[in-house]
């Protein structure tokens, strides 16, 4: 499949069915786009929509969070789920205000130099951002390469070198071009070329893709076990920092142990968010997030 068949009709597809979201919307700011990118991992567009909305409202810019403390980000962050992201955004914020004068940065590695931003999200901005041709590749990019060009039904667990190589392959040379075509391609494995349920015939590319060719069928269960989270550490990690995330202080240790029943689960989970930097001890018995309050004297 050739880069001018493929980037273009998902291209053409995408510029006349793509949804409506805000951080598409032409002049959004590169830390408004970086902000969308961490909140989407792992993470539905519905849920992600008020919480980007309120996050940017508070903080428009990169020196707003950088002035603000950790806890804020986390209270911030709310149920928006794997909350040291909010903490490592911070962190981003910080260095973008100490080392670019505010702005976030537009090249690649400077962008991967930045607390928290990893491959994909490095290039997503470069792109995204900023009109760059780089390949962007998540879950759903990978899916629909493997799918289109390889005749595969999943593209497994994890983004490998060769999957950023396929995907450039298919990018067209213009770099405002191979940006429309990569938001494209993500766009068309998220609503359209799903795991469980593609819905082939209305695909751009269903007469060019191998799989489709090969006579393949979807599989008929999900690719990844669901992530149980009733009764988990997981879970007794949110409950307690809903409670620290409400509190106006130091929360004693009393009140946390009202939590949950499981001693042994809520140590371990308490101790699970202070080596995640999310919770610090005040004291002998009490905690709050970090950064919540005057610096906790070092024991002499």
């Amino acid at each position: 499949m050739t880069e001018s068949t493929f980037a273009g009709q998902v291209s053409r597809w995408y510029e006349r069915n793509a949804r409506d979201l805000p951080w598409r919307k032409p002049g959004t700011s590169p830390w408004a786009i970086l902000v969308s990118e961490v909140m989407l991992q792992q993470t539905p567009v519905v849920r992600v929509l008020p919480a980007w909305q309120a996050w940017l409202d508070r903080w428009p810019t990169p020196a707003a969070l950088a002035a603000d403390s950790p806890a804020e980000a986390i209270r911030m962050w709310g149920r928006l789920g794997y909350p040291r992201r909010a903490v490592r955004l911070r962190d981003c914020a910080v260095a973008i205000a100490e080392r670019h004068g505010g702005a976030v940065p537009d090249r690649l590695e400077q962008l991967l130099a930045l607390p928290g931003v990893g491959t994909y999200t490095a290039r997503a901005v470069a792109a995204f951002a900023y009109g760059q041709r780089h390949p962007v590749v998540d879950t759903n990019v990978r899916r629909v390469v493997c799918r289109a060009v390889a005749g595969e039904p999943d593209a497994g667990p994890a983004t490998r070198p060769a999957d950023l190589v396929a995907t450039e392959e298919l990018l067209p040379i213009e770099p405002a071009a191979a940006a429309l075509a990569s938001a494209a391609i993500m766009e068309l494995g998220a609503v359209i070329c799903t795991a469980r349920s593609p819905r082939c015939t209305a695909c751009p590319v269903e007469a060019t893709c191998a799989w489709r060719a090969s006579g393949q069928v979807a599989p008929a269960g999900p690719t990844r076990r669901p992530q149980r989270y009733a009764g988990t550490d997981r879970q007794v990690r949110g409950l307690l920092l809903g409670v620290l995330r409400e509190a106006t202080g130091p929360v004693p240790h009393q009140r946390l142990d009202q939590v949950w029943a499981d001693d042994v689960q809520r140590a371990r989970a308490l101790a699970g968010l202070i080596t995640d930097g999310l919770v610090e001890p005040v004291g002998e018995a009490s905690f709050r997030l970090i950064g919540d309050g005057p610096p906790t004297p070092v024991p002499g």
